[in-house]
């Protein structure tokens, strides 16, 4: 058995590390002369109906003995490689296996970024359903205008455009797929977010994502002098331990005053705006999901860190208002955008048999974009191509969920049990209790790291289930496999000391003691360095979400919880796929912080975003589980 503590070993996997980097560097190189000798490349002001002119790059193939469709890709990120002499692009469209199949490749920097004109940027700009002039624009009509100007001015075309993003670029794809132009045939909006309030970047149900939007924002969203081709300078936290960084921080009213100065004008917007009001509700993308006739690939990853919610949303959204699209959602083990670059196989410590991610691009997207906008092959995937995790196979549905899957209840137990039996104890005191202390949070990972990363969303929670802050519920060894497809619905009886708190649900997958380690012993998608973890006893984080209690019952009025009063809360944990073994055990973890990827609640119902350090302040939570009051899970189960 081949191991990594030995000097020598360790020698020739750095070397095996090394190897690679440089054959993936020649490649890229190989890749870049392909395009240099295959395509003719130009840049391009394209006039948008309202005047301003967005900085276009256009790849066209040399070859003119016949006419290409067009694939746009439009994002806020630079599309970088400037100079119409500059091929150093290391390939065209979402992947290397696009570059010898005939598309003209358009690439845009959206309004206000980079080398485009504008007014300043606005993050999410939201769509306007109404158009009263052409002074009225959005990233809709200027993905009109910028298809329409192609189709017009690059010769060779055949008249058909597809469009495809991954995060910030599958919400322009998104937001192209509304009032699309006629020659828009097919898109792909990948991990796109829709609600930065309920479920993507920035909050999760009013809970603000503090580690993330800080890096984010800074990075993406501060004010710019002038037009550039750089990005922000890497900010210097002064720590590998964004942990510590966060908690010195102190309260997030900080922020500004220390780090960002007026520079990161987003930043200070979403201080103003804690609740869910009209800044953020005509964000939301999917509320105009109406009219889309053509054919659209819906791509998520399972263990997406950033946007699983925006690209489910999307995707039963336009299933909900266009039951007659062609509409086809494919969901695998990925973390963000992990589809487009790795090959799939595996995620932190977690095995998955295949190389999911190649499967993806050379049977799935590749052959989406060649039949809609060439004719060329054959598309017969079913409504869900989704991969069972634990089982480790992909699956085909005519829907999603699974017609096959069943409503059933995973209820909380006497002394740390979980069953499918609902509890039997009658008394108000069947309830188990911690002590939230928001200087002491809870950790979300047992990295030590300045951003969230991607690897803990499969991480082993060994590391929390420790913790006297941290309730822990399991189930028997399982006698037989149990397949969950669907969303995970927490329904919770809680009661505080506080008046406001957060309530953390993980669904946590527990392997066998017996359980063989992984060979090489090396976590991937985050680290190259080996892991030496030990997979007997490990506890997979299948899926998680927090939830702020003051918006229990209204997302745009909170209100305080009242001390000691049992209340009910409900919500959403979102969809997944996966078995949990025979052999196995399921397990749930209920915490109330979840730091720093999620902001402290002072547990006392005040503007979080104003708040002061004294109004931080430890708070007794209780979790009720008898007849009346069964704190569960609602899962859906395949039969």
């Amino acid at each position: 058995m081949r191991t990594y503590r030995h000097s020598g070993s360790r020698r020739l996997w750095l070397l095996g590390i090394t190897l690679l980097v440089i054959s993936s560097a020649l490649f890229s190189q190989d890749v870049s002369a392909l395009i240099q000798r295959n395509y003719n490349k130009a840049e391009y002001m394209i006039p948008m109906r309202d005047g301003v002119k967005l900085f276009t790059q256009v790849y066209t193939p040399k070859d003119v003995s016949q006419n290409y469709p067009i694939l746009v890709y439009r994002t806020p990120y630079s599309i970088g490689f400037y100079g119409p002499d500059n091929y150093s692009r290391p390939f065209l469209g979402p992947n290397s296996d696009y570059v010898t199949e005939g598309f003209i490749f358009a690439y845009q920097d959206v309004r206000a970024r980079y080398k485009s004109e504008g007014e300043p940027f606005v993050v999410m700009k939201p769509h306007k359903s109404v158009k009263r002039g052409p002074q009225d624009t959005d990233e809709s009509s200027d993905t009109y205008d910028m298809i329409e100007w192609l189709l017009k001015n690059i010769p060779h075309n055949n008249g058909r455009a597809g469009q495809w993003g991954i995060s910030y670029g599958g919400w322009q794809t998104a937001e192209g797929m509304i009032d699309a132009h006629p020659a828009l045939k097919a898109s792909s909006p990948q991990a796109s977010p829709t609600d930065m309030w309920l479920g993507d970047d920035f909050h999760h149900n009013g809970a603000f994502r503090l580690q993330y939007t800080f890096g984010w924002l800074r990075g993406s969203a501060a004010i710019r002098a002038g037009q550039t081709e750089t990005r922000e300078a890497p900010f210097s936290f002064g720590t590998p331990d964004g942990y510590k960084f966060f908690m010195e921080l102190g309260a997030v009213s900080n922020v500004d005053r220390l780090y960002f100065h007026n520079r990161v004008p987003t930043w200070n917007e979403y201080m103003e705006h804690g609740d869910y009001d009209d800044y953020w509700k005509p964000q939301n993308v999917s509320q105009y999901m109406k009219n889309i006739n053509h054919a659209i690939l819906h791509v998520a990853g399972w263990f997406d860190a950033e946007d699983f919610y925006g690209p489910m949303d999307i995707y039963y959204t336009t299933e909900k208002n266009n039951p007659k699209n062609k509409s086809t959602l494919v969901v695998g083990p990925w973390l963000h955008g992990g589809w487009s670059r790795m090959d799939g196989d595996a995620l932190g410590n977690i095995r998955f048999g295949f190389k999911t991610g190649v499967y993806f691009r050379q049977q799935v997207e590749l052959p989406f974009f060649n039949y809609y906008l060439k004719d060329k092959g054959t598309f017969n995937l079913p409504e869900a191509l989704v991969f069972e995790t634990g089982a480790n196979q992909w699956k085909s549905f005519d829907r999603w969920p699974p017609r096959q899957a069943v409503d059933k209840n995973l209820y909380f137990q006497a002394n740390g049990k979980l069953s499918f039996t609902p509890p039997a104890e009658r008394s108000d005191q069947a309830f188990d209790s911690y002590v939230s202390d928001p200087n002491k949070p809870v950790p979300f990972t047992a990295e030590t790291r300045t951003s969230n990363g991607h690897l803990w969303m499969v991480e082993d929670q060994r590391f929390a289930a420790s913790r006297p802050d941290v309730l822990v519920y399991q189930s028997d060894v399982l006698t037989e496999d149990v397949t969950i497809a669907g969303p995970i619905i927490a329904s919770l009886f809680v009661s505080t000391t506080g008046t406001d708190a957060d309530w953390i649900v993980k669904l946590i997958d527990v392997y066998p003691g017996t359980a063989p380690d992984n060979v090489p012993n090396v976590a991937v998608g985050g680290t190259v360095e080996p892991s030496n973890v030990r997979m007997g006893d490990f506890q997979m984080l299948v899926g998680a979400e927090v939830f702020r209690g003051k918006y229990r019952n209204s997302f745009s009025k909170p209100e305080p919880f009242v001390p000691d009063r049992v209340t009910k809360i409900e919500y959403d944990l979102r969809d997944k796929f996966h078995t949990f073994l025979r052999g196995h055990r399921i397990m749930v973890q209920v915490q109330s912080s979840w730091f720093p990827l999620i902001d402290r609640n002072p547990q006392k119902f005040v503007d979080i975003y104003h708040a002061k350090e004294s109004d931080f302040q430890r708070a007794t939570q209780k979790v009720f589980r008898s007849a009346t009051n069964s704190s569960q899970l609602k899962l859906k189960v395949l039969q």
